[in-house]
């Protein structure tokens, strides 16, 4: 199971590990659910052997030494451990630790792993069914083999040290950036542009595919029009276009003071970005004349289903 394991005798440079570290946010992979408190202590994790692998003990001591040898991770970081690569016929096996520093039992799924050499260049991909690392225990480092055929790699040159195997993040769960039509960045200062910025930037992340509305702003205009500015976020890796909005916007009180069905004209929100975008109600259609704006919420009508 273990081609670097034939070795007579595991001298100190034997037990060196030859591969490189690469650590993402969970919620990357995993979502919200079940994240950890932030907080400033660092995780040591402990080896998990998965229950099918058949390892002797001296086996199992190299494993726990090399875990050992291993950075502590942040809370909530999840990460690949490279041990040792071996080459067989065709198939290049990568040796890796999968760790993690959640309080909880995880399980991963269907994935891509690029293989990135010492220079960050991609030397490799493939997606693997990670399903069958079975259940990882909290706070933990579980070795398992990723196996690559020639036809996985980009290259015949693969480095013996130095490489790591690293998720590749699908486009939904990067970072989410702001988008403003032509219209916005004409009539924006600088300055506001930094805070649409800072708000998208700070704004809790969106769930793989989501799609939602931000409240931004609220206001009565000179001529007594309620105008409403929203944040619209894409968390989806393909752009959507938006062309009837219904919307209600309930005041401090949770009373409904305007409700009305715009058309956006196919508005475009590019994936992984959030637009803001004004909704205007006209002062004829507020359903009172000075509603309490000192909070408020916007949110799109569901038609409901009988």
């Amino acid at each position: 199971m273990f081609p670097f394991f034939k070795k007579k005798k595991d001298s100190e440079e034997n037990l060196k590990r030859r591969g490189s570290d690469s650590t993402i946010d969970a919620k990357d992979m995993l979502g919200d659910d079940g994240l950890d408190e932030e907080n400033e202590e660092l995780v040591d994790t402990e080896l998990s052997l998965h229950p099918d692998w058949k390892v002797p003990p001296e086996k199992r001591y190299v494993f726990a030494f090399m875990n050992q040898e291993c950075p502590p991770l942040k809370p909530n970081q999840l990460s690949l451990a490279g041990i040792e690569m071996a080459k067989r016929n065709d198939e290049y096996i990568f040796t890796a630790f999968i760790r993690h520093s959640l309080s909880k039992t995880i399980r991963l799924r269907e994935t891509a792993i690029l293989l990135i050499g010492p220079d960050n260049e991609k030397l490799g991909r493939k997606v693997f069914n990670l399903k069958e690392a079975g259940k990882i225990p909290a706070k933990s480092a579980r070795p398992w083999q990723f196996v690559f055929q020639e036809s996985d790699l980009f290259t015949k040159e693969i480095p013996e040290e130095g490489w790591k195997l690293a998720f590749e993040l699908r486009p939904s769960t990067r970072k989410n950036v702001l988008d403003l039509a032509e219209s916005w960045k004409q009539s924006l200062a600088d300055d506001q542009v930094k805070q649409l910025e800072q708000i998208v930037e700070n704004a809790k992340p969106l769930k793989p595919g989501e799609i939602n509305f931000m409240n931004i702003q609220a206001q009565l205009n000179h001529k007594g029009d309620l105008a409403v500015t929203l944040l619209i976020r894409n968390g989806s890796p393909k752009s959507i276009y938006l062309d009837q909005v219904p919307l209600q916007v309930e005041d401090a009180s949770g009373e409904v003071i305007a409700r009305a069905n715009f058309n956006l004209n196919k508005l475009e929100v590019k994936a992984n970005t959030s637009k803001p975008w004004t909704f205007i109600f006209p002062q004829k259609m507020l359903a009172k004349d000075k509603p309490d704006l000192s909070k408020w919420k916007a949110f799109p009508i569901t038609r409901k289903t009988t």
